[in-house]
Formats: C-alpha cells, structure tokens, sequence
C-alpha cells in the first residue's frame, strides 16, 4: 500500500485554547481542515476526559475523524501545553500527499504551538 504518515508532537500550545479544551471547537476546527485539504470525512469520534493525570488544569481530548482516504487522530494535554496530531492517507488511486500535508498544516496553525 502506498501513504504517507505525517506525525507533530507540538508544545507551547496556550493551555486554556478551545481545540485544546472544548471537544466540539476541536471537532469544527479538524473539520473544515479536512474539508480545505480536499478530502472525505466519514466518521468522527472525539472525547474529553473527566480528569487529568497531574490533578489540575484542563483535561485534555482525543478526537479521531476517519477519511474515505484514511484517518486524522489529535490528542491534546493542556496541563501539559502540548498535543499531538496523527495523519495517513492512502495513495492508491491518488496522490492525496499534498492534501495530507496541507491538512498538517492547518491543524499544527490552529494549535499555534
């Protein structure tokens, strides 16, 4: 199978930020980032945990939106300042590299790490 993975780990996010916070300003925001890059939204999970491992701040999400091309997962730590974001996509019958990276793109601008 032909793809391309791209992974950011990134810091310095502004802790108290809604995509790192709020699970539907994550959802939005991951949305219109897949829609602008071209590709096909087929399914979304995302969840906010109740409580943080440290025992203070925001808890932080895990948000996953499953593509016709793939998948984009986020995970965020606002104790931490820091989130991490996940996305393949499938080169089989396109080159959706460049899709991909402008998808990275728009996420890693909207953390502003």
């Amino acid at each position: 199978m032909r793809g391309l993975h791209l992974t950011a780990d990134l810091r310095g996010c502004a802790p108290a930020s809604a995509v790192m916070t709020t699970p539907a300003a994550l959802r939005s925001t991951c949305l219109a980032a897949v829609a602008a890059a071209g590709l096909t939204a087929v399914g979304e999970l995302f969840h906010r945990f109740a409580t943080t491992e440290t025992g203070g701040g925001f808890p932080g999400i895990t948000g996953v939106v499953l593509l016709a091309e793939s998948h984009v997962a986020v995970h965020t730590w606002p104790e931490l300042g820091a989130a991490t974001l996940d996305v393949y996509v499938c080169n089989l019958g396109t080159d959706n590299s460049r899709r991909a990276e402008a998808l990275l793109a728009t996420l890693i601008d909207a953390f502003a790490p």
